[in-house]
């Protein structure tokens, strides 16, 4: 291992964002190696801690968990991986925490936590990125890598001879940090993973605003970046943002203040905590645009939860809709989906509670109806005329949100949030039996194939931006990437001790005459005001406005552009991600020229690589995976394309049999000056 930077090195790979993708790409580097070479010489550099990154830090709070099963998390390729490198065995998660030795730089708190990992728990992010960070070690271990670890911020990306300088397309490129350090690569792999946004003209001024009003402003980013102690305890305090960060903001509030849980003793619904406050956690009001919390995952007998498996938008159903082009979602996919989605409801209602339907309902006869139904409304209107009980009631266009739109009144407002609470809880008890939980269900199953619609170019690049990345990606976030069922359960227990009370549907805060205020479809008496206001929301890795200074500077000088997705009624709407090649992930430029020693990998890039922002899975196909795959191939190619430059300039160098004249009879052997082409990796299957 190395940390130090050699000024006059030159790296054959150079990675900005040192996360579980840098990881990935140094451990197909060194199962690709060929035995007898060299060691790969690769510079992985984070602001934050190589090997885990920014999101995995390994000194944030135990509290801040990941949302996914402990057994779900590897680093390693199988046979499901589509990619043509060699496989090479490594521990998952769960087998690293119950296998591995301890080397001597693991925390002493890992041992502990380590100990309590099942394969359907869910993680700390601290633990999984020491998971990450040892994985990056035991690659380097094989003795076909040379790490160098590199701390500092990545601000610019030159080619050979400077940002303007006369390197060309075949040229080394140079990676800039911000303390003035250079590191050089043949390849550069940007892998930045969740990268953040600049402060809008909003946030910048709700930031002077609480400077100059002594007010407390928590801005949009990652929990582990911000200041919570600055979170005034024993008064209200505002919150937007009802996802997967608004759990963590609320386990660091109360139980990160000393507050604690127990079970209530509800034998109607076991899975009811009460709350023991501390005295030093905030009252929080908190809202957002749907009004409600992700939906809890749940608790299961087996561990994990059944497959569910489509009868209406099925597998050939998906595969005659991405037979065709310029496809709309909302009039082509959303009614099938709706569909699936009543009946995922309506079908649990009959295994489990018939008495909740009207009498004579039967399985084919819904089904009928349902593939009769038109459209949203029709849906709707086969699930209403079927179910009895007023409890069980489903609207499709609502299945993230309250009952009904607003206005409300309050106390029509608090019994919703009543049996919303109650919902949720008998979901996590009983989920087998719960017709929610099997949309839930129905929802995780049927994300994926909706994405796979826009990867085959059946979807019109309109449609996609405004109908999938404008409301269906994010009711697919809220339904089925829910927090682990305790979170859930505790959130639930401060409403119910009043520590925390929900504002609304369609809520909105605002700076108001020195304070901030809170408003919402509920009509209360006046605006909810608080000297405190914190957002949980944060970028999903949109380099539009993006911080991070090297991705903004090349989409500043026309070195990369934005990806668009394609329309045929005009040019396509941008999707916010980086457009790369759909084979080798090149970074292409405003000309759509490709730099071919330039990968982006990732999030950033994600319009072209659906599926790399989640993490890999043992068994699962992987694009994380497989694209460190395709970049550890580019650099392997790079590297030997050098080496044969570099003997063929060394043969030329001498004087052929003959004399020396024999030495003008034709061109030189040697590469030219500007660097040897990189021949292209091939892609993955």
């Amino acid at each position: 291992m190395s940390t130090g930077v050699d000024a006059d090195a030159c790296f054959d790979a150079v990675v900005v964002g040192g996360g579980p993708r840098a990881v990935s790409v140094v451990e197909r580097l060194a199962a690709r190696h060929p035995d007898g070479a060299p060691p790969v010489r690769v510079a992985v550099l984070d602001r934050v801690e190589v090997g885990a990154g920014a999101t995995w830090r390994t000194d944030q709070s135990p509290l801040l968990l990941n949302n996914t099963y402990s057994a779900h998390t590897t680093v390693y390729t199988d046979e499901s991986t589509p990619m043509d490198g060699p496989v090479t065995p490594g521990p998952d998660l769960i087998t690293w925490a119950r296998e591995s030795s301890p080397p001597p730089d693991r925390p002493a708190w890992v041992a502990a936590e380590a100990a309590a990992l099942r394969p359907w728990s869910y993680p700390s992010r601290r633990i999984q990125g020491v998971y990450y960070r040892e994985q990056l070690a035991r690659a380097e271990a094989t003795g076909r890598v040379l790490v160098t670890r590199v701390l500092g911020e990545a601000v610019a990306l030159e080619r050979d001879g400077g940002a303007d300088g006369d390197g060309g397309a075949d040229g080394d490129r140079t990676v800039r940090l911000a303390d003035g350090r250079a590191l050089r690569g043949r390849i550069v792999v940007l892998a930045q993973g969740m990268v953040q946004a600049k402060r809008s003209a909003r946030t910048a001024a709700l930031v002077a605003a609480a400077e100059r009003d002594g007010l407390v402003y928590i801005e949009p980013g990652m929990p582990a970046e911000r200041d919570w102690d600055r979170v005034p305890g024993g008064e209200t305090v505002l919150v937007t943002g009802l996802g997967a960060n608004f759990f963590d903001v609320v386990a660091l509030l109360t139980e990160g203040r000393g507050g604690t849980f127990e079970p209530a003793g509800d034998p109607a619904r076991p899975a009811r905590l009460r709350y023991r406050p501390s005295g030093r956690e905030p009252h929080l009001v908190a809202g957002s645009r749907r009004g409600l919390p992700y939906r809890s995952k749940a608790a299961y007998a087996s561990g994990f939860p059944p497959r569910y498996v489509p009868r209406l938008a099925t597998a050939d159903w998906f595969a005659g809709i991405a037979a065709g082009r310029g496809k709309d979602f909302r009039r082509d996919v959303w009614p099938q989906l709706a569909r699936e989605f009543a009946w995922a409801h309506l079908s649990t209602l009959l295994d489990h509670h018939p008495g909740a339907l009207v009498p004579g309902t039967g399985a084919a006869d819904l089904l009928d109806r349902l593939r009769a139904a038109p459209g949203e409304a029709a849906v709707d209107e086969v699930v209403a005329r079927a179910v009895a009980d007023p409890r069980r009631a489903l609207a499709v266009g609502r299945l993230d949100r309250p009952p009904a739109p607003g206005p409300v009144d309050p106390g029509t407002w608090r019994r919703w949030v009543r049996e919303h609470a109650e919902d949720e809880l008998d979901a996590m008890h009983d989920p087998l039996r719960h017709p929610r939980n099997t949309v839930n269900r129905a929802m995780a199953a049927l994300r994926g194939p909706v994405r796979k619609l826009v990867t085959a170019g059946a979807l019109d690049g309109e449609s996609v931006a405004r109908d999938l990345d404008g409301w269906f990606t994010a009711l697919g976030l809220a339904l089925a990437s829910g927090p682990p069922p305790h979170r859930t359960a505790r959130v639930l227990a401060l409403i119910d001790a009043g520590v925390l009370e929900l504002l609304g549907e369609d809520s909105e805060v605002r700076y108001e005459d020195g304070a901030f205020t809170g408003r919402s479809a509920v009509r209360r008496a006046a605006p909810v005001r608080a000297r405190a206001f914190v957002e949980t929301r944060m970028s999903k890795g949109v380099v539009t406005d993006t911080d991070d200074p090297l991705l903004d500077g090349l989409l500043r000088a026309g070195r990369a552009r934005l990806h668009r997705w394609p329309s045929g009624r005009g040019p396509g709407p941008a999707s916010g991600t980086l457009d790369v090649t759909p084979d080798g992930y090149q970074l292409l430029d405003a000309a759509g020229v490709a730099d071919e020693r330039v990968i982006v990998l990732g999030i950033p890039a994600e319009g072209v690589q659906p599926g790399s922002a989640i993490g890999a899975t043992p068994g699962v196909p992987s694009p994380l995976l497989a694209g460190a795959d395709r970049a550890a191939a580019r650099v392997l190619a790079a590297r030997a394309a050098a080496a044969e430059a570099g003997a063929a300039g060394a043969a030329g160098a001498v004087s052929p049999p003959g004399g020396p004249g024999a030495a003008d009879a034709g061109p030189s052997a040697a590469a030219p000056a500007a660097g040897p082409s990189v021949p292209s990796a091939p892609a993955a299957p």
